[in-house]
């Protein structure tokens, strides 16, 4: 049983930046495929990044592609999401996923373990 805890949440102004962490408790950490969701108010979980076992391969959503960076670092199991000119669209609760290959990477039937979540709220 992988367990996963964000971190890094909180309140910023439109245009800056959060840097999101996601530690988990698995040394078999860097087999899985690890992946950013996010839930806004009223709205669907929807796919924000993924990244391979290796970091070589990356995938991200198209709102927050060249804004957004995901990043793992295997020594430590840690799984980051750096996010930088952050819009008020942005505000919604953020999930890191860990799982397989069996989907594509923004499908959430791919994720096996989910974190509970950091929310982030960006203001205008």
């Amino acid at each position: 049983q992988v367990q996963l805890v964000e971190s890094g949440g909180g309140l910023v102004q439109a245009g800056g930046s959060l840097r999101l962490s996601c530690e988990a408790s698995e040394r078999t950490f860097s087999t899985y495929a690890m992946a950013w969701f996010r839930r806004a108010p009223g709205k669907e979980r929807e796919f924000v990044a993924s990244i391979n076992f290796s970091g070589a391969i990356t995938n991200y959503a198209d709102s927050v592609k060249g804004r957004f960076t995901i990043s793992r670092d295997n020594d430590k199991n840690t799984s980051d999401l750096q996010m930088n000119g952050l819009k008020p669209e942005d505000t919604a609760d953020y999930y890191c996923a860990a799982g397989g290959y069996t989907t594509p990477p923004s499908d959430p039937q791919r994720y096996r373990y989910w974190g509970q979540g950091t929310q982030v709220t960006v203001s205008s």
